[in-house]
This record gives C-alpha cells, sequence and structure tokens, in this order.
C-alpha cells in the first residue's frame, strides 16, 4: 500500500518509528526531517492532498495532540481523518468512517501502542452498507 506520512516537531520521533513499522509499504515522507520547531500545515496538507488526488492511498499524521493534523487533513475535500488513540478507535474509524487518514498524537501515545495501532487501521476493512449511506450524505454537503 503506498501512504503519505507527515508530522511536526512534535511528531517527529514517533514518526520515525512508525515509519519502521511500514515495512513492506511504499511509504512517501512528507517530512519534518527532524525535531526543531515548526508548522504543521507544512507537512499536513501535501501529505493529505497526495492521499485526496490518489497519489497515495492512504496517509498517517502525527503531531503533538493529533488534533492540529486532524483539522488540517480534514480541510482537504475527500479525506476523512481519524485522530485515533486506541486500537479500537482505529478499527471504528476505518469500519463505520472508511478513514483514509490516520492521526495520532506524539506526546500522548506510546510507540508501542502507536504499532497496534497502525496495524490495526491499515488492516481494517470499510463495511459498507448502512455506513456508506452516512458517508454519501456527508459528501453530499
Amino acid at each position: 500500500m503506498k501512504i503519505a506520512l507527515a508530522s511536526d516537531h512534535a511528531g517527529f520521533e514517533l514518526k520515525e518509528a512508525v515509519k519502521n513499522f511500514l515495512t513492506g509499504h511504499d511509504v512517501t515522507d512528507f517530512g519534518t526531517d527532524n525535531s526543531d520547531s515548526m508548522d504543521y500545515p507544512d507537512t499536513g496538507f501535501p501529505a493529505a492532498k497526495a492521499v485526496a488526488s490518489g497519489e497515495c492511498e492512504r496517509g498517517i499524521l502525527i503531531c503533538g495532540s493529533g488534533i492540529g493534523m486532524s483539522i488540517v487533513a480534514n480541510k482537504v475535500t475527500g479525506i476523512r481523518a481519524a485522530l485515533c488513540q486506541t486500537v479500537q478507535f482505529a478499527e471504528l474509524s476505518r469500519k463505520h468512517n472508511n478513514a483514509n487518514v490516520l492521526v495520532l498524537s506524539g506526546r500522548f501515545i506510546s510507540r508501542y501502542l502507536a504499532k497496534d495501532i497502525v496495524e490495526a487501521w491499515l488492516t481494517t476493512d470499510f463495511e459498507g452498507g448502512r455506513h456508506q449511506k452516512r458517508l454519501d450524505k456527508i459528501n453530499s454537503k
């Protein structure tokens, strides 16, 4: 799977750990490349746009809380970004919402939990059915 990956300075260390979990996937790293302070929209927008355009199939974005990257990603038409702090949230974001961008918190989850969340998110399928009907309503607005 082709995956867009991006972080700000607060998510840099977790981004590097997540990159190591993604062996076997084609990862495009949109940065940042170090822990120097920077603005999350500078990496979040290009990564989200790569998913929306079809250049990448899914995206994983990381900032300090995950909230900023969630806001950025969801500003891009066609993106359904979900901030997930548990495996169950990750599974439901795929099953019920067909999330195409996973957002993680670099400050509030461990790399071990992040690995489990990423794995669950990448391997869980969208259920469709009544959930597709709901997404259609969102997309019609």
